[in-house]
């Protein structure tokens, strides 16, 4: 069964109202979305598997079929 997140990114690949920098701004908003989650709950006690990363992965191959280009990844900041 898909989850709520890889459901999302079909239904905004699969959107032809959108253009394709729309598409990618939103895939990036989960994306971001869920990275957040995954460090929370990398920081719980709880179990080692967070269940975000199918969902990254998902985000990260609709990027990668749209196009979008990996974000410039800056210096660390604490």
């Amino acid at each position: 069964m898909a989850s709520f997140r890889e459901m999302r990114v079909l239904e905004i690949v699969e959107d032809n109202s959108l253009t394709r920098d729309q598409k990618i701004a939103e895939l990036r908003e989960i994306e971001s979305e869920a990275r957040g989650l995954q460090r929370a709950a990398s920081e719980s006690p709880m179990g080692d598997d967070d269940g975000w990363q199918g969902d990254l992965r998902e985000v990260r191959l609709a990027l990668d079929r749209l196009g979008a280009k990996e974000p410039r990844k800056g210096a660390a900041s604490l």
